[in-house]
């Protein structure tokens, strides 16, 4: 290895991408990082100084945010180029944000999983890790913050989410990928805008959020009996931050009581502000308290709600960091 080679670290939290599968059962986390790291052809010609470390080995769905805590707690401690996390994908899109939230500077991280677990043909985990491995090195990576590579191509963490169950490539953005990795090479096409990181040793209050999704009929009812379990709310809206007449006095009510985010639905595309006025649209929940979400989904406005919550930030720092980060 020559003194300049970049140097990697590659931590493994489970998923598909360490799974096989087991005799009578379905597949299941065996795979350590240096099971996954050994798998990947190619990888010895790149000159890259690989270290591995086996964090979790979890299931993507059963990871909490203590576990993610910890891992950016950890990543700020290593003397590496860059990061590569190896989880499920269940979780990837909320993992990446949570991460680009929590950590600070130019090094770059990248999260990475598998559709397709190792014993079947066509695993596509052993690409995926080549490709983030090759990202997370790169110079022109550095100060992205956290990123998705997947299927060779590389997302912001903001904006990546999972769009389809089986696809090995599921995962998509909106306004699309930053950048691609072809012919061995990493290119950049767009640089996200920075935003202040929140110090993941901070975040030692515990506290209990949700996502509400509103559906054609809703009445509200649900609401309140939601509202006694938890100290913040996602409303997960129609289109541009819309709710039915119904649930307007129960989201009114909770918002006197507990920060409530209003997000849209849809995926991508910014919660408006001003434009529709009847009871029930986003001009109208805006003005009873609700938050803004931005252009934040749902998935992603929790994870910032909850580690708001989790430092103790009151509801005039809840509204400035969802104004700057979405």
């Amino acid at each position: 290895m020559a003194d300049n080679a970049r140097r990697v670290a590659v931590l493994s939290l489970g998923g598909t991408i360490a799974m096989t599968a087991q005799t009578g059962g379905g597949a299941t986390p065996t795979l350590s990082a240096d099971d996954l790291v050994a798998a990947v052809p190619g990888l010895a010609d790149t000159g890259i100084h690989v270290e591995v470390l086996d964090f979790r080995q979890l299931p993507g769905a059963s990871l909490a945010f203590s576990d993610l805590l910890e891992l950016a707690v950890t990543v700020d401690t290593l003397a590496v180029d860059g990061v590569v996390v190896t989880q499920g994908t269940d979780t990837i899109e909320e993992t990446a944000y949570l991460l680009d939230l929590v950590t600070a500077g130019d090094t770059p991280i990248v999260v990475t999983g598998a559709m397709r677990n190792a014993s079947l043909a066509g695993a596509d985990g052993p690409a995926n890790v080549l490709a983030a491995i090759r990202v997370a090195a790169s110079a022109e990576a550095q100060g992205l913050g956290c990123m998705v590579v997947f299927a060779e191509e590389i997302h912001a963490a903001r904006w990546v989410r999972k769009t389809h169950a089986t696809s090995p490539t599921a995962f998509t953005s909106y306004p699309g990928p930053i950048g691609y990795v072809a012919e061995d090479r990493v290119r950049i096409m767009a640089r996200p805008s920075n935003y202040p990181a929140i110090d993941p040793r901070s975040a030692m209050v515990p506290a209990r959020t949700a996502i509400f999704t509103v559906s054609l009929g809703d009445d509200g009812t649900l609401l309140p009996a939601v509202g006694d379990h938890v100290d913040g709310l996602v409303v997960a809206a129609f289109g541009a931050g819309h709710v039915p007449m119904a649930c307007v006095d129960a989201l009114s009510d909770l918002a006197k009581r507990m920060p409530v985010v209003l997000a849209t639905r849809t995926g991508s595309g910014p919660v408006l502000r001003q434009t529709y006025g009847f009871p029930g649209s986003e001009s109208d929940l805006l003005k009873r308290g609700l938050i803004s979400g931005g252009t934040l989904d749902p998935f992603k406005a929790r994870v910032l709600l909850q580690l708001l919550l989790m430092t103790s930030a009151d509801t005039d720092q809840i509204v400035q960091a969802f104004s700057t980060v979405s």
